[in-house]
């Protein structure tokens, strides 16, 4: 990672071990880190040289705000710095990853962005319910729960949905996902925090999603609607489902 260089690090969701190699790598040749909320705190040991600057956001609550991120970045590399932006899951999913690049290419500065695993992904692993089926479930939509205006979206646009930023909001989102046409039986899955150790994974459908609110408050959680939601065949793994029914 030459000096005036940034690389975008997926840390993936959750537990450290989830990035990948390729991102380890980098972050343990960074001489500075500005590092998501909700990555890992134990992927610090694998960067100890490193000076560790904390640009989190969580929901709504109070959080460094994009233009400040984007200055630190080209400040850091033009100060010859190698520097990593760690982000959680993967940095082109919900991640103000555009933003950011267009901050750099403004600025002249080179970057690389190194993939990581997305929350949608460790949700279906986590509670064993594969988002796409052979025969039934051939698309999948990822949308974001929030909007910039804080304001709830919903959507039905592919045979299974998934909702990112969606823990503060079930009760809503219950009355939104009904309002834009999905039958009140249709499965539900939400896991919080999706690829740790405590991850808390509830089975409901569209008609009872607002049960799952009080089981995971406080939660950054992912909603899986449609057949990506139904229980699949295989016999059940250590994932524990709550089931509301």
């Amino acid at each position: 990672m030459p000096s005036g260089h940034v690389v975008f690090i997926g840390a993936g969701p959750g537990a450290a071990d989830l990035i990948t190699l390729r991102g380890l790598a980098a972050l343990q040749q960074a001489e500075v880190v500005l590092a998501d909320a909700l990555t890992d705190p134990a992927l610090r040991e694998h960067a100890p040289q490193a000076e560790w600057i904390d640009v989190g956001k969580r929901g709504f609550a109070h959080a460094t705000g994009q233009a400040r991120i984007n200055t630190l970045l080209v400040e850091q590399a033009l100060a010859g710095r190698r520097v990593a932006r760690l982000k959680g899951g993967d940095p082109s999913i919900f991640g103000r990853l555009e933003e950011e690049l267009q901050a750099l290419a403004e600025a002249g500065i080179a970057c690389e962005v190194i993939p990581g695993v997305t929350a949608a992904v460790a949700a279906a692993a986590q509670s064993q319910r594969p988002l796409t089926r052979r025969g039934q479930g051939r698309t999948v939509a990822l949308t974001t729960a929030m909007t910039l205006q804080h304001a709830l979206q919903a959507g039905h646009h592919a045979d299974t949905e998934v909702f990112y930023m969606a823990g503060q909001q079930l009760v809503a989102l219950a009355d939104s996902l009904q309002a834009c046409g999905w039958p009140l039986a249709t499965a539900v899955s939400v896991v919080s925090r999706a690829g740790c150790a405590d991850a808390q994974v509830s089975a409901h459908t569209v008609g009872s999603l607002a049960q799952a609110a009080a089981l995971h408050a406080g939660r950054p959680a992912v909603v899986t609607v449609g057949v990506g939601a139904t229980p699949a065949t295989a016999a059940p793994g250590p994932a524990e489902v709550v089931r509301d029914d």
